[in-house]
């Protein structure tokens, strides 16, 4: 096994240095992180807060075809099968808007 000279290990450590420099130059401060993620989280919030309204508006239209052919059909559960696809509806539209006044968005 051959040692490392003095100018070999002289090399290794002025390369050890200048990668070290290079990764604390590179590393940005964890408040500057914190608070882009804030604003990108912000700025996507209303997009989902309207495909949140759209999946509501879907739910409702598939539950009100789904109640239709259940009352035409007699079926005596209709009630319970409307308040579950109306509660879902209704569940959506609130969570979206209860969660955009709580953050403040």
């Amino acid at each position: 096994m051959k040692t490392c000279s003095r100018k070999n290990r002289r090399q290794l450590a002025i390369t050890g240095i200048i990668w070290l420099t290079h990764l604390v130059t590179l590393a940005q401060d964890g408040i500057a992180g914190i608070n882009e993620a804030n604003q990108k989280v912000r700025s996507y919030f209303d997009a989902g807060t309207n495909l949140m309204y759209a999946v509501g508006a879907l739910l409702g239209l598939i539950g009100a075809v789904k109640v239709y052919q259940k009352w035409n059909a007699g079926d005596p559960d209709t009630g319970k099968v409307a308040a579950a696809w109306f509660g879902s509806c209704v569940f959506l539209v609130v969570v979206a808007t209860v969660i955009k006044s709580f953050f403040g968005v």
